[in-house]
């Protein structure tokens, strides 16, 4: 085993023992990863959030007045709970030739892999720097980042290049859908169930509104363009919670619907559905419900808006990632990235990194060790040629 990898082994361990399930504080991972760059002589900016519990890092190693390219990863993993692992999610495990932990796949790999190579990095006479982005928060709808890209277009010069490591098994990924997720809250009345007629049923009207939403994506699914790369080659609309109402004789006065829509690259579809959703709701529903109760209402909020990465063949990023990976092949995902943040504030971005999405989220979640060999190749041939 190369030195360099036993050092992503053993960085990786570390950091998968650092629960960052989203809900949860991520200082101490970031303290870490501060402490380790300056032990090789590289300084950390930390952008800390608003309550000062979680933050991001970004570091330079090299030239700090060129653009370069960064490398671009979450911190925060989604929760354990209810699942059934067949060993501690929070201890590395090696079995069969896979890594088993929460975050192996998505996406504590890459960063491993990063801080592996930081010893050869600060070791390079770089013509371009490589910047070193460690975000949070990006499970509940890339929250951490905006607060790197604000550092990046107010503190410093902003990378040419942003690669963002996500599991795509060193594929690169150059287009992927956005996601629009919202909180909707019906407010009905309260009564006796006997006495359906004096009360307003929160979770009947939500379950028509969850109807209206099921039917818009239906609509979108017809619309599938014929030559589109995503799987599926269509906008989606999906309700993942509903919760409602206190006993079964009780007629229920709250009901709170989470949707989201996952739309194609520059359809609008995100919008779209939003508008017809508050249309319906309020030309088809809050009438009905305020004829029984004036004080009955709907209330939606955006709890998530992450902005989709619009394919840009041949730009610097995909040429360059596709030059290091030795590929002609681009691809499109239907998961979302924090590529569209980057994309929208003027960088050009891809996504490229360790391990398969269908890992991800899963109870045993794992990476196979090659892929972390794959991982500092690709790392070694972008030091070589930002060297050149």
């Amino acid at each position: 085993m190369t030195d360099r990898k036993q050092a992503a082994l053993d960085i990786l361990e570390r950091l998968i023992a650092f629960d960052t399930t989203s809900f949860k504080s991520n200082l101490a991972l970031i303290d870490y990863v501060a402490d380790y760059l300056t032990g090789h002589g590289i300084p950390s900016n930390i952008i800390s959030d608003e309550t000062g519990n979680k933050a991001n890092l970004y570091a330079t190693i090299g030239p700090r007045d060129r653009g370069g390219v960064a490398l671009s990863g979450h911190t925060d993993v989604v929760p354990v709970e209810g699942q059934k692992w067949t060993s501690d999610p929070f201890t590395l495990t090696a079995r069969g030739g896979r890594l088993y932990g929460r975050g192996t796949s998505d996406m504590k790999s890459f960063i491993a892999c990063s801080l592996a190579m930081v010893p050869e990095m600060a070791a390079r006479s770089l013509s371009l720097p490589i910047h070193l982005a460690c975000s949070y928060d990006e499970e509940v709808g890339c929250i951490g980042v905006h607060g790197i890209v604000n550092h990046i277009q107010h503190d410093g010069v902003a990378p040419k290049i942003v690669v963002i490591g996500e599991p795509t098994e060193m594929s690169v990924v150059n287009a992927h859908k956005g996601c629009y997720g919202v909180n909707t809250t019906f407010t009905g009345l309260e009564a006796h169930s006997s006495a359906t007629h004096a009360g307003v049923n929160a979770v009947a009207y939500a379950a028509e509104a969850i109807v209206f939403l099921q039917r818009l994506g239906e609509e979108l699914k017809a619309r599938t363009p014929d030559d589109d790369r995503f799987d599926p080659p269509f906008s989606t609309v999906h309700v993942g919670v509903v919760h409602g109402g206190t006993a079964r004789n009780i007629i229920p006065r709250t009901c709170e619907v989470k949707w989201e829509v996952r739309a194609l690259p520059g359809s609008g579809e995100d919008e779209e559905v939003r508008e017809r959703f508050d249309a319906f709701v309020d030309e088809t529903i809050l009438p009905r419900m305020q004829a029984v109760h004036p004080d009955a209402g709907v209330s939606s909020d955006v709890i998530a808006h992450v902005r989709p990465l619009a394919p840009e063949t041949d730009s610097p990023a995909e040429t360059l990632v596709k030059l290091l990976t030795g590929t002609n092949q681009s691809h499109a995902v239907s998961y979302c990235t924090e590529g569209g943040v980057f994309q929208h504030a003027g960088m050009s971005a891809v996504v490229c990194g360790p391990g398969n999405i269908l890992q991800a989220h899963k109870p045993d979640e794992f990476i196979e060790t090659g892929q972390i060999d794959a991982c500092l190749e690709f790392l070694d041939s972008l030091l070589d040629h930002l060297s050149a």
